[in-house]
């Protein structure tokens, strides 16, 4: 399936119904009085965020999208029947805006959650509605009100704990599917991964983290050059970034800090709190260098690389090093959560368990 973060759509809830304007005509009872009933309200459009969605592709050959107007009123005390409501299925991380003036609408953060995107019209009012003493036979009625009609901008920033971020061929694709589910492509050229790629990463029973990994990033990622820039949008939500380098380049004039600092500074140029989010280095491809290089040339790269943070290596392809890796990812991760959730406020030690009665 083709992966698309981003759609644009029209939708647009139901109209109510009309009121009604009628009287009683039965035997013996000429002066009946009013029985129009109201107009039935339009259908509303909903949004619900489907976890087993991952993509807004839907969309992006389905734009309009409208609800079913409300039935009008009829005699005899009827009122109109309410229009049929529409429920738009996104993925988790959907984020809903204006598409004239980009103004944030809603977000859809939990799975399952259920939001009210267009509200479709109040039905109008028969003529029923304004008997009184001094009116005793109306023809008054009011039409249905308009429903919400919006133009919506969808954009997909998936919900992710780690992200990978590199230059192509470092070996990001090959560190997913080591230690997760994904199966994403690997090959030996540059650029072979064109759209993220989701893993969940089992540490132990009921412990796991999800890792996303994205197309490589080139120097002038910032302004456009490459694939890159157009996904770093799903790094911003993720709660850890993994640097990760290839120390082993097939061209020999290649210098592996060059390249790291150039990545560091796109960040920066993108997006200054996702510069600032918590980076781990992970040097890859170290089987590939002979073992009793490797020590001298990492300590080589992380002085001239002016690194101060945890650095890990790594053999994505061989797993040497992934298993103490995706150990420490999973313990931060959980540290942040726990750190994000509510404090628990206090007992009054008068209604504890313990208090005396």
């Amino acid at each position: 399936m083709k992966f698309v973060d981003e759609a644009y759509i029209d939708i647009a809830a139901g109209d109510g119904g009309n009121g009604c304007v009628s009287f009683r005509h039965e035997k013996y009872k000429e002066f009946g009085g009013p029985n129009g009933g109201d107009g039935g309200r339009g259908g509303h459009v909903f949004a619900v965020a489907d976890p087993n969605l991952n993509t807004l592709v839907d969309f992006r050959y389905a734009r309009r999208h409208e609800a079913k107007r409300g039935e009008h009123g009829m005699g005899s005390d009827m009122f109109g029947a309410a229009g049929s409501d529409i429920t738009l299925k996104m993925p988790v991380g959907t984020i809903i805006s204006d598409a004239e003036t980009g103004e944030v609408l809603y977000e859809l953060l939990e799975p399952g959650e259920v939001i009210t995107i267009a509200k479709g019209g109040d039905g109008g009012f028969g003529n029923m509605r304004f008997k009184s003493a001094i009116n005793r036979a109306p023809r008054q009625k009011t039409p249905g009100w308009p429903g919400d009609k919006k133009s919506l901008k969808l954009e997909l920033k998936v919900l992710a704990d780690v992200g990978l971020l590199g230059m192509p061929n470092a070996g990001k694709s090959t560190f997913i599917a080591a230690v997760s589910n994904a199966r994403p492509k690997i090959a030996d050229y540059p650029f072979t991964t064109l759209h993220p790629n989701l893993g969940v990463v089992r540490v132990a029973p009921e412990q796991s983290f999800v890792v996303a990994d994205i197309p490589g990033l080139i120097e002038g990622a910032s302004e456009g050059a490459g694939l890159g820039h157009q996904f770093l949008r799903h790094l911003q939500r993720t709660r850890l970034l993994l640097h990760v380098v290839d120390m082993a380049p097939f061209d020999d004039s290649v210098d592996p800090v060059a390249q790291a600092k150039a990545i560091v500074g796109e960040l920066k140029k993108y997006d200054k709190a996702l510069y600032e989010k918590p980076r781990w280095l992970v040097l890859n491809k170290l089987d590939m260098v002979a073992a009793d290089e490797r020590a001298a040339r990492v300590a080589d790269f992380v002085k001239r690389f002016k690194w101060k943070g945890p650095v890990f290596e790594i053999s994505a392809l061989t797993r040497e090093g992934c298993e103490a890796l995706i150990h420490a990812i999973y313990r931060h991760v959980k540290a942040q959560q726990v750190a994000e959730q509510a404090p628990v406020a206090e007992l009054d030690p008068r209604f504890s368990g313990d208090a005396p009665v």
